[in-house]
């Protein structure tokens, strides 16, 4: 299977089974240019696992994943920094391993450093960061890497209030840049205020996909709702 040309990711009934029970259960969806996608859902939905399966991470033990040709990605994780590194040296490994040209490498960490906020803290160790500030770093690393699509796993987890605030803005901003998001939550306040279209998984399954919008006024399984009035957490 190739993801056609309006397709940048496409899953074909994919599933991930681990003792016997389907922690993915024949997921389908197709990712498309250019807009906030959420993956919305009550803890232990299996919403990490499903963006480790899109990323490659995880392989699928059926069905099938299609990136389209030439199209660069990348996925940033709850605890993916290197906390004894500086925030330079963090953009800088990472960099390297996708193949970045040396010459260039720490003009392109240090721009993603200003972008993000984090001029000040370039030679600090990561673990020395706030929580907010390891956050932004760890995007700041992936968005040097220059991806079309950045796969988010809930980022703003921890965080709180401003510091969820300041990394909603940033993950705004990447999308009026053009760089598409496919991010999971379980918060509907920041699903509300960022999604453009929701994929509500329950139970490894993908029971809804459909504009923000509608999901929000009438969800259209019982399941969605329950999670939505706070019943399903």
């Amino acid at each position: 299977m190739k993801a056609d040309v309006d397709h940048l990711l496409r899953l074909a009934d994919v599933s991930l089974i681990r003792a016997g029970r389907p922690l993915i259960d024949g997921v389908s969806f197709a990712l498309e240019h250019g807009s906030v996608v959420m993956l919305l859902g009550p803890n232990g939905a299996g919403k990490s696992l499903l963006l480790k399966i899109c990323h490659g991470l995880i392989d699928p033990d059926c069905g099938e994943r299609a990136w389209a040709r030439a199209t660069p990605h990348a996925y940033v994780s709850q605890t993916s920094l290197f906390l004894r590194r500086s925030a330079l040296a963090n953009v800088l490994h990472t960099l390297s391993l996708v193949g970045w040209p040396k010459l260039t490498r720490r003009r392109r960490a240090l721009r993603a450093l200003v972008k993000f906020g984090l001029k000040d803290f370039i030679h600090h160790p990561a673990r020395r960061l706030s929580g907010g500030e390891q956050q932004k770093l760890a995007i700041a690393r992936a968005w040097a890497t220059n991806p079309t699509v950045l796969l988010l796993d809930e980022p703003t987890a921890s965080l709180d209030p401003k510091a969820t605030k300041e990394v909603e803005g940033q993950i705004a901003d990447l999308r009026r840049e053009g760089v598409t998001i496919l991010m999971s939550t379980h918060d509907i306040s920041q699903a509300r205020r960022l999604a453009e279209r929701i994929l509500f998984l329950h139970a490894g399954r993908l029971l809804e996909d459909t504009r923000a919008s509608l999901f929000f006024s009438g969800p259209s399984t019982t399941a969605a709702r329950h999670f939505l009035d706070g019943v399903l957490q």
